[in-house]
Formats: C-alpha cells, sequence, structure tokens
C-alpha cells in the first residue's frame, strides 16, 4: 500500500510535466520571432559574443532531445529547435548555451554532475535490481549495496535542479541582453524553459520517493 501512496503521485506529476512541457513547446513552436534567429543562430550568436568560438553546434535528431556535451564541447540541438525560428527553439538553444558558459565558468554543480554521471547511471539502473535480490536471497550487503548506488543517482537529479535552474536564468538574460528577443516574445520563451523544469523536478521527486521505498523495504525485512 506504501508503495502506491508513494508512486502514484510521482507518476501523475511525471506525466503531467511531460504534457505540459510537450503542449508549451508546441504552441510557442508555432510564435516566430521578429528578429529571425533561429536556434543555431542563436546559440552561435551567444557562444561567438562569449569567445566560445571552439564549442560546435550539431543538429542532432528527435524531440527535445537538446543537450550540451562539456567533454565534446558541442551544443547538439534538435530538429525542433536547430533551424527553426521560434520562441521555442530560440529559448532552448539559449538554455543549452547556459550549460556551456556554466562550464566556461567552472559552475560547480555542473561540474559535480558530470563527475556522478557513470554512478547515476548504474545506480538508476542496478540500484533497485539489487536491493530486490537482496531481498529475495536475504543478502543484506546486496540491499545496502543497491541503496546506496541508487542514493547516489538521487544526488545526480537533486543537484540536476540548480543546474538547470541556472542555466535558464542565464538563457533569458543573455536573450534580452544581446537583443535577440524583445519583451514580449521573452514571456513566451521563459513559459518554455519554466515547463521544462518541472520536468527535473518531477524526476527529482520521483527519484526521492522510489529511494524511500526501498528503504522501507530494506526496514520491513529486518
Amino acid at each position: 500500500m506504501y508503495y502506491l501512496w508513494l508512486m502514484i503521485p510521482a507518476l501523475l506529476l511525471s506525466l503531467w510535466a511531460q504534457a505540459k512541457v510537450k503542449g508549451t513547446f508546441s504552441k510557442y513552436s508555432k510564435v516566430r520571432s521578429i528578429n529571425g534567429y533561429t536556434g543555431a543562430l542563436t546559440a552561435r550568436k551567444i557562444l561567438d559574443d562569449s569567445d566560445l568560438h571552439d564549442i560546435d553546434i550539431i543538429a542532432g535528431k528527435g524531440m527535445l532531445t537538446d543537450h550540451y556535451d562539456p567533454k565534446k564541447r558541442l551544443v547538439n540541438l534538435s530538429e525542433a529547435v536547430h533551424s527553426r525560428n521560434s520562441l521555442a527553439a530560440i529559448g532552448v538553444a539559449a538554455h543549452e548555451t547556459g550549460h556551456a558558459l556554466q562550464d566556461r565558468d567552472g559552475y560547480g554543480p555542473l561540474r559535480l554532475r558530470t563527475y556522478l554521471v557513470p554512478v547515476a547511471n548504474i545506480g538508476s539502473m542496478a540500484g533497485p535490481y539489487i536491493v530486490i535480490f537482496g531481498l529475495i536471497f536475504s543478502v543484506g550487503f546486496m540491499i545496502e549495496l543497491g541503496i546506496v548506488l541508487f542514493a547516489a543517482a538521487v544526488l545526480f537529479y537533486l543537484i540536476t535542479l540548480p543546474v538547470e535552474f541556472n542555466a535558464s536564468k542565464r538563457a533569458m538574460e543573455l536573450l534580452e541582453n544581446k537583443g535577440i528577443l524583445d519583451r514580449e516574445e521573452l514571456a513566451g520563451a521563459k513559459k518554455v524553459l519554466s515547463a521544462a523544469a518541472m520536468t527535473y523536478v518531477a524526476s527529482a521527486i520521483s527519484a526521492i520517493l522510489t529511494l524511500l521505498r526501498l528503504v522501507l523495504l530494506s526496514r520491513n525485512r529486518r
């Protein structure tokens, strides 16, 4: 029963956040920018004005797969962002270049998140299964190991929040200061980034509740 009480709200929040970001992105993908910037042009201007000429911009595949890779030093913009002249595309592109500026400035949470990626991937995928294995075969060490690994994944999700919020803040300031969007257009771009931020909040809450569930399962076994 406590599993249902913990996970159903998290699932509903996650579904709502995904629907919100897709709906908001779709709405502002249809609103064109007055100044004619595309996502790629926006990212290139911000990077060049910040003396980050060595960072490449590539057109990726998929929907909302945009990201900045600090190891390869490139900004990957999805099909709906790279060559599109819309408030949604410009907002997302500016957000990803915000991560590039974080990397340049040595932004602490971004560096920590980058270091946590390998263990977080292992923890999120394997942690719960290791706990279940330990419960089935009564191996206490496996239960504790699984919980520790998943806790690392939870830490990753929590650190992601300030990283994403800061990138969005930088994006809005850049779009305004460089005259890429006017004041009315900024409101639309902000709504897109705010909706996207909710997906990270939902992921963090879901991860925390899953960790709590694993801890409760461990205690019940005892």
